[in-house]
């Protein structure tokens, strides 16, 4: 059987399975969305948002691109994030990254394979700047997978602070106090989130954050 054949197969075993389960689940769906937050995380097969979060369908808005990266420039994570303020005014955006992220460790490493990857390589170059500015922080790790972690981390803050200085944000929050800006990071080798940052509307003018308990 082919892959993609197995696939239809298992959709329709699990539509079967949740309308067991709950039998006006489609209906409401049907009807509209109402997901409680933005989740933008990295594209990595490995991560799946529903399933990691154990969240049902229509629970969470998902935007996924190489290393969870907010860029300005974007007009596809920007589409995301207006649509998600303005129109399902989530309460919520959620930034999560992973540990051993490919992205990240070749900003690190200099991937030369990258070369042959013109869009990724320029997708990439804000990872780069990251990685640039905190040289000196990087060069206490002697392990590559420790610096690509702790990379992850700044990675999911950095990425906070520029949700946090979009007009689209900003506006947001002077209308109706939200959304809570997250910064959460997953371990593949253990399927737990880490909570890293958060930021909310009452931290605008002061600038404050709360770095999660370690």
């Amino acid at each position: 059987m082919q892959f993609t054949d197995r696939l239809l197969l298992e959709n329709r075993a699990w539509a079967a399975g949740m309308q067991a389960a709950d039998p006006e689940i489609f209906t409401r769906l049907h009807q509209g969305q109402a997901p409680g937050a933005l989740w933008i995380s990295c594209c990595d097969s490995r991560v799946p948002a529903e399933q990691i979060c154990n969240a049902s369908p229509g629970e969470l808005f998902i935007h996924r691109n190489i290393a969870n990266l907010v860029n300005e420039h974007d007009a596809n994570v920007m589409s995301v994030i207006e649509y998600a303020l303005n129109a399902l005014e989530v309460e919520h955006i959620i930034v999560c990254g992973h540990r051993g992220c490919g992205g990240i460790q070749a900003a690190i490493s200099g991937d030369e394979a990258l070369n042959a990857l013109p869009r990724v390589e320029a997708h990439v170059g804000q990872l780069r700047q990251l990685v640039a500015a905190h040289a000196n922080e990087l060069n206490r790790f002697t392990r590559l997978g420790d610096k690509v972690d702790h990379v992850v981390e700044l990675n999911v803050a950095a990425q906070v602070e520029r949700l946090a200085g979009l007009s689209l944000v900003r506006e947001s929050w002077a209308a109706r106090r939200a959304p809570t800006l997250h910064g959460w990071v997953y371990d593949l080798a253990s399927g737990q989130i880490d909570d890293v940052v958060s930021r909310a509307a009452t931290d605008a003018d002061a600038d404050g954050w709360r770095r999660a308990a370690s």
